[in-house]
């Protein structure tokens, strides 16, 4: 579900009832995976009012891709565009 959130906060900020809703699982859930993406770095938060919306931290996304990169002997990752913002 992790990497499904990823993709869902590629297209925009969301909050957790966006999210729960879009993945089908409950909102609980969702709140332990975005703990783990945020803790990793992956995702930051900011409240808006009542709710606290999630987005994509896409510069340490650049830098995994970057590190994934280096470490892979196959050069699949290579062909890998740059995540860009639509």
């Amino acid at each position: 579900k992790r990497i499904e959130i990823i993709e869902l906060l590629k297209g925009s900020d969301m909050n957790v009832n966006t999210l729960a809703d879009s993945l089908g699982v409950t909102q609980s859930a969702v709140s332990q995976h975005l703990r783990i993406l945020r803790s990793a770095g992956l995702v930051k938060d900011e409240r808006k009012g009542y709710w606290i919306h999630y987005s994509l931290n896409r510069e340490a996304l650049e830098k995994c891709r970057q590190r994934l990169n280096r470490i892979c002997t196959c050069g699949c990752l290579r062909k890998a565009r740059k995540c860009r913002k639509k």
